[in-house]
């Protein structure tokens, strides 16, 4: 499949799955209008006929290009999502999916189960040639804007050349999304020393070492804050701990701040500098994520998100496009392979 890039002349056509997360149809409505307005996408609403109709009528929607195309049903979190697939094959996100293999659509966004996301994402685009496994990745921090963590939850147990592949995807992302140039690369760890982490990470750092990236070693936690490294790989089970702990403490701040403060700021300020505590905390929650080496643009949100935060992923969604990020990752990952390939028959002879 190929990623459209001329979009100079044609709005990116974005399939919403308007049924996901905790608000929909609601609030994936309310914020696909607003992306509409603002980056000129052409919206596809695909969710429940009624319901979404019944959302649509409350806007103004004159003007911009979005229109409905019916599903039955959505994959819920409590679901398991190649059940949930098979017994629902009309479900919302499965239907958004198939847009885009169809070529009715250049994007799919979600708010809804990311396992059921993945499951379709990966069932019906396919991965990268090379590639076992998507992951999620990107910046999660306000505090630090220009580094990029994978995998952030979508595999829990990695080998050493899985983390070879989401490292060339991250920084793929980090220098074609985030204009970062030759991006540096570091495995987190509980210490720099390259003898140091359990077996995976010590096991990976040997590969990386021996590949041909910007390799700079081993980090810890705090580097995050240290500009050490542009690209932090870890597995899922550690990446999704490390989002959910730092999205937890910016709430956990914000509440602290608006009791501790109460008597001294005016309260609307409060309520900006909480919201801003929280944002520079969690980055995932406010903007979207890609899902990475699936074969077709797909771009993942919070659950709980509402209208500004949909509008942030379907906003992040037409970049992702326009720049052709899945054509330029799905090459520089088989560039990848076959460099290291090269160099493990010549160490072998």
């Amino acid at each position: 499949m190929q990623e459209s890039t001329d979009n100079g002349s044609s709005p990116v056509r974005v399939a919403m799955d308007a049924m996901g997360g905790d608000h929909g149809p609601v609030e994936t409505v309310k914020g696909a209008i607003l992306a509409a307005k603002a980056t000129n996408a052409e919206v596809i609403l695909v969710g429940d006929q009624g319901p979404v109709e019944e959302e649509l009528g409350k806007h103004d929607t004159s003007g911009i290009s979005i229109s409905v195309v019916p599903s039955v049903d959505k994959i819920r979190d409590n679901e398991h999502p190649l059940r949930a697939m098979r017994s629902k094959p009309k479900s919302s996100v499965v239907v958004a999916t198939q847009l885009v293999k169809s070529g009715d659509a250049d994007v799919m966004v979600s708010m809804g189960s990311t396992g059921g996301s993945m499951a379709s994402a990966v069932l019906t685009l396919g991965l990268f040639e090379g590639l076992e496994r998507p992951c999620l990745g990107g910046p999660f921090l306000g505090l630090a804007p220009n580094t990029v963590l994978v995998d952030i939850g979508s595999n829990i147990d990695c080998r050493p050349g899985l983390l070879l592949s989401f490292a060339s995807l991250g920084v793929t992302w980090a220098r074609t999304y985030m204009g970062i140039e030759n991006p540096r690369v570091a495995l987190l760890s509980v210490g720099s020393e390259s003898n140091k982490g359990n077996k995976q990470v010590q096991e990976s750092y040997q590969v990386f070492e021996a590949s041909n990236m910007n390799f700079v070693g081993n980090v810890e936690g705090m580097d995050f804050f240290t500009q050490k490294a542009e690209v932090i790989i870890c597995d899922g089970f550690v990446g999704n701990i490390l989002i959910k702990f730092t999205e937890g403490l910016g709430a956990a701040f914000a509440a602290y701040s608006k009791k501790r403060l109460a008597s001294s700021m005016d309260e609307n300020d409060l309520g900006k500098f909480a919201a801003e505590l929280v944002q520079l905390t969690n980055r995932t929650r406010t903007n979207g994520g890609p899902l990475f080496g699936v074969n077709g643009p797909v771009i993942l949100g919070h659950g709980s998100s509402k209208a500004d935060e949909i509008l942030a992923a379907i906003s992040t969604s037409v970049r992702y496009v326009g720049l052709g990020m899945v054509d330029i990752m799905r090459a520089d990952l088989a560039s990848m392979n076959s460099e290291n390939s090269k160099t493990s028959t010549g160490a072998g002879k």
